[in-house]
């Protein structure tokens, strides 16, 4: 099984875990998750989307979030860029460009 982080991508295909800097992440209703949140704030490092996807007991935020796409997403722009979640806005709501 593949090792897919809450926001949505796939860990076995990063560079940080195929070089052995990252453990992975978890789908965000998971005890896992919430270690892992722990764990990076102990690094310095900052997750704002698997936080969030923690604290709102959501698994993966682009499959179970009806939020999503949300302010994490478009004032981090972490991990996708601005216009992909424009695209995935619009085409959510049916305005295709």
């Amino acid at each position: 099984m593949m090792q897919v982080g809450a926001c949505g991508i796939c860990c076995d295909v990063c560079v940080l875990k195929t070089k052995e800097i990252c453990q992975g992440c978890t789908a965000g209703n998971t005890p896992e998750a919430k270690k892992k949140v722990e764990f990076l704030k102990k690094i310095g490092v900052l997750c704002p989307v698997l936080e969030c996807a923690t604290k709102n007991n959501i698994a993966f935020c682009s499959k179970d979030c009806k939020e999503f796409p949300c302010k994490v997403f478009e004032e981090t722009e972490f991990p996708f860029s601005k216009k992909f979640i424009q695209m995935i806005r619009n085409r959510k709501t049916g305005d295709i460009k």
